[in-house]
Order: structure tokens, then C-alpha cells, then sequence
């Protein structure tokens, strides 16, 4: 505590001295806390304003803080969600260029490509999709056909998937905030902008963290000293080490977005997949100044732990280069750690065969789609799948394993044969697991496109429904061949889990009642 001074701020008492104050309205409780607490120390009273609500959110926006939370003073403290707390975040709005968009599966536009000038360059700011009519796209598309096609400008993703043009067009949009990698968070359209030009959409000096670090004169020197490029690291096919760096440096257009702002656990296997291997969560004190390192709280080891966050080819490269072969990622990125972006249905066959993972899966994309809940697949690169439910940081861990447990226990009311939720794997007899546990604060998973140590160096791999068949093995994909099948696509398959928009709540009303159903 002396290195590192922190106070804790009190809010509320529900229990004091034995007795229960959970029925007390809340300023009584407060009232209590109060005369509770020392009047000096670490632990500090988190006291209130009783008015002036309004004023109060448009200085939260002012410091540029997320929101503040609103409480009925006479409410009684209730376990879980209630409408007595209404959190009330804050929104920005700004004017950002639009150059360009991010296209379908058939061409068409999907999002719009947007970004701001910062220091009198234009500066990639992510791709908007939410609150895009119809209507709006077409007068897009009309925009964008009379305009001249470009190469992507310098710091902005070069992906097939991605159109750039040079255009004056100027669109307003509605975000949560930017985050350190410079992009927007959870944006949303709101109109056509043709009466202000594009050089006067200029990033607010509120972010000036951020703008020092994107238009540093000085170019940060991010070479990364390759050793023993030719150990082989496979040895029945002769991979090396060498090809374990060129697949991630290759493949970084397509991972680097899964990867944003995302803590990672590194598994390094130094002498390849059959020599030692360890974990590995702490960033070692050498690291370089410009590889990304974020601290976190470790209830594990009661200590702050430097987490990796890869968010350049070269971090990538410095990572491969360390004997890192799977790169494990959290469910939830670090500015909303308790916030987890998907939930994970790991279907683990151990002693089940590979057909019968492909039809719970099958049931899985069945039951989501009858209960509109977007849905998407991936290979584990081991001997499973992985299935993919965006949450939109709209659900805790602990409803996203709710959720995960309910999906799970219906397709096993209409699967019994062939999977179980049983985790003791002596009593899953031979049946395929769907694992839902995975889903809990902490937890991690292996990040798509990583590479996997095991005979024939596979990779995770995004697929579509369609690819769900009889043709499909868990090791089809592999460092050799996924390149050519990258550079084929128009889009990940994927990639819609971190932006899609859902309807959670809908989707777990019919969810439970599809639940209810199959119990009776």
C-alpha cells in the first residue's frame, strides 16, 4: 500500500453488527454506512447528490467520464438487476470523414469506414453500421460511384473486405467512447453531414493522450530481432520457427481485430510442441516501451498482472518470436473487463466422434436461430468447435454463463444421446460436452487464427453454417493452407460476434420459455 496508495470508496450497507439492512430504504442504509465508517483511512464514504441529476451527467460528459448511476432513495436492496438503478451512460457525438465502407458478402455496402484529422492528418477511426437505412446506404452507394477509388491511407487497414475512396462526404455519429487503439466504441449513424466539409472534422482535444501518440513526429522503431528462425517447432512436418513467424505476420489483418484492446495469456513452447512449455500472463520487465501492456488486479495472486495487448503486426512477430504458439484471449477487452463480448459454447468431443460435434453444433445454430439470437462458428484448431453468441457488453459473466447453460441444457433435452453438460468427463459416455463454464470472469479461450500445438500446426478457424457438414475436420486448417483460404474471402464469417446487433433480452424470453418447454 505504500507503493501503491488506494482508497475504497462505500456506497451502500446491507449488514451491520448481525443485523440485516437489506430491508431499510437506501438512505437509511447510507445513514448507517456513514456513522459505520472511520473518519480517516483507505475506506472513504461515496456520498450523493439528491438533485440537480441533469447538471451532475453534463459534467460527467465534460470530464469525459461513462456515465453515472441513478438511485430511488426509498428502495430496498434487491440481489441482481432491478429498475431502482438506472445507470445512465454518456454519449458523444462528433462529425468524422467518411472514407469509405466495408462490404458484403455481394459487394454492397455494410458499414461506413469513418475518421478525423489529428494534426492535419486524416486518421482511421474504425467503421460504422448501426443506424444505416436503406435509404441512407443507397444515397452511399450513388456517393460512392462517382468518387475515385484509393489505396488505404497510411494507418488504416488494408483488408479486401475494406473500400477506400477520395470523397467529401461528412457523416455525424453517436459513440461510447474512442479507445487507446484510436477506434470507436459502439458507434451508431446518425445523419448525413453536407453542410460542413471534412477538414474541419478534427479529434477533440479531450483525447490529447491519444492524439500525442498518433501524430508523434519521431516514427517508433518496432523491429523485432528474430532468433532461431530455422529451430523446428514441428517436427514430423519440419515446421520451424521461422514459419510459425511468417503465418502470424501474414495472417495480422485478419487477427489484429479480434485482438483489440484484448488481454492475452501466451502459451510458449521455446523447444517446439514436443519440448516444455509453460504459461505465461506477466509481461517480462524487458518488453519493449512500444508493445502495449496493461495492468490488472489477479484475486489469484493478489497482485497486479502486466498483461500482453497485441495491437500491431509487430507485437504479433515480437510474441511468435518468443516461442508463442496459441495466443489465449479473454471474452471481454480491458476498458470493460467484466463485460464479456461473446459467450462460448466449447463443444468438446474427447472420446465422441467428430460427426456428432457437427450436429449439437447444427442444433445450437437451430435453436439460435429460433430465438433470433445471432449466432457464429469456429474451429477450437484442436479436436472441437466453438460457438459464438454476441453479448455486446449487455450481459455480466455470470448471465452470459446463465445463458450458455440454458442453450446448453435444451439441446441436451433434444440431443441425449450424443452430448452432456455432465463436466466429470468418466461420466460423459463417450458423449459430446458442451462446455458452458467457460464463460466466467478470467476465463479464456483459444483467439481465432491462433495457431495450435499439435500434430500438423492447425489453427482456430472462422467458418460459415454452411461449412458445418460431413466434409469438415477439426484439423482441416492448418499455417500452410489458411492463407489461401483468407485471401478468398470478402469477409471474416466470424467477425460479426464483436459488432452485431442483438436483442439479448428478447432472445432470453423466448429462450426461456423454449427452456420451460423442454423441462415438462
Amino acid at each position: 500500500m505504500r507503493e501503491h496508495p488506494a482508497l475504497l470508496y462505500a456506497f451502500d450497507c446491507i449488514g451491520f453488527m448481525g443485523h440485516d439492512l437489506r430491508g431499510m430504504p437506501l438512505t437509511a442504509r447510507k445513514d448507517v454506512l456513514v456513522a459505520a465508517l472511520p473518519q480517516v483511512g483507505m475506506i472513504r464514504y461515496s456520498s450523493h447528490l439528491e438533485k440537480d441529476g441533469r447538471a451532475m451527467h453534463a459534467a460527467t460528459a465534460h470530464m469525459g467520464l461513462e456515465g453515472i448511476v441513478g438511485k430511488k432513495a426509498n428502495s430496498k436492496y434487491i440481489e441482481g438487476r432491478s429498475d431502482h438503478w438506472v445507470k445512465m451512460r454518456v454519449d458523444h457525438t462528433d462529425d468524422f470523414v467518411v472514407m469509405g465502407y466495408r462490404q458484403t458478402d455481394g459487394g454492397d455496402i455494410r458499414s461506413l469506414i469513418v475518421g478525423q484529422y489529428i494534426g492535419g492528418e486524416l486518421v482511421y477511426s474504425g467503421s460504422v453500421g448501426s443506424g444505416l437505412t436503406e435509404a441512407r446506404i443507397k444515397q452511399y452507394r450513388s456517393a460512392f460511384a462517382e468518387a475515385d477509388e484509393i489505396e488505404a491511407p497510411a494507418g488504416a487497414p488494408a483488408m479486401k473486405d475494406l473500400r477506400y475512396f477520395d470523397t467529401e462526404l461528412v457523416a455525424e455519429v453517436r459513440y461510447k467512447e474512442i479507445t487507446p487503439a484510436g477506434q470507436l466504441r459502439h458507434p451508431v449513424y446518425l445523419r448525413w453531414r453536407d453542410d460542413k466539409p471534412p477538414e474541419e472534422c478534427v479529434r477533440d482535444t479531450f483525447n490529447r493522450e491519444l492524439e500525442e501518440v498518433l501524430v508523434e513526429e519521431e516514427p517508433i522503431d518496432r523491429t523485432v530481432h528474430i532468433t532461431n528462425r530455422d529451430k523446428v517447432f514441428w517436427p514430423d512436418e519440419g515446421y520451424t520457427k521461422g514459419d510459425l513467424i511468417d503465418y502470424y505476420e501474414a495472417v495480422a489483418p485478419w487477427l489484429l481485430p479480434w485482438l483489440e484492446d484484448r488481454p492475452l495469456v501466451l502459451t510458449r513452447y521455446p523447444d517446439g510442441i514436443d519440448g516444455k512449455s509453460f504459461y505465461q500472463k506477466d509481461a517480462p520487465g524487458f518488453t519493449p516501451d512500444w508493445i502495449r501492456v496493461e495492468k490488472m488486479w489477479s484475486d489469484t495472486t493478489e497482485r497486479e498482472i502486466s498483461y500482453f495487448v497485441a495491437d500491431c503486426v509487430e507485437s504479433l512477430v515480437y510474441l511468435a518470436n518468443m516461442g508463442t504458439i496459441p495466443l489465449h484471449i479473454y471474452h471481454s477487452r480491458t476498458h470493460t473487463i467484466e463485460q464479456p463480448d461473446w459467450c462460448v459454447l466449447d463443444l468438446d468431443p474427447k472420446e465422441a466422434p467428430f460427426r456428432d460435434v457437427l450436429a449439437v453444433a447444427r442444433a445450437i445454430h437451430e435453436l439460435c436461430e429460433e430465438i433470433e439470437l445471432p449466432n457464429f462458428v469456429k474451429t477450437s484448431g484442436s479436436t472441437g468447435l466453438h460457438i459464438l453468441l454476441p453479448l455486446a457488453n449487455q450481459f455480466t459473466f455470470e448471465q452470459s454463463r446463465i445463458l450458455g447453460e440454458l442453450l446448453g441444457r435444451v439441446i441436451v433435452t433434444r440431443l441425449p444421446d450424443i452430448c452432456t453438460i455432465t463436466r466429470n468427463p468418466s461420466k460423459r459416455d463417450g458423449k459430446v460436452y458442451i462446455d458452458y463454464l467457460q464463460n466466467g470472469s478470467g476465463k479464456l479461450i483459444a483467439g481465432t487464427y491462433c495457431v495450435r500445438p499439435r500434430a500438423g500446426a492447425p489453427v482456430s478457424m472462422p467458418i460459415t453454417w454452411d461449412e458445418v457438414n460431413g466434409r469438415l475436420k477439426p484439423d482441416k486448417f492448418t499455417i500452410r493452407n489458411a492463407l489461401r483460404r483468407l485471401k478468398k474471402w470478402d469477409e471474416d464469417p466470424a467477425i460479426g460476434v464483436l459488432d452485431a446487433d442483438v436483442d439479448l433480452l428478447g432472445a432470453l424470453e423466448r429462450l426461456t420459455t423454449v427452456f420451460a418447454a423442454s423441462q415438462s
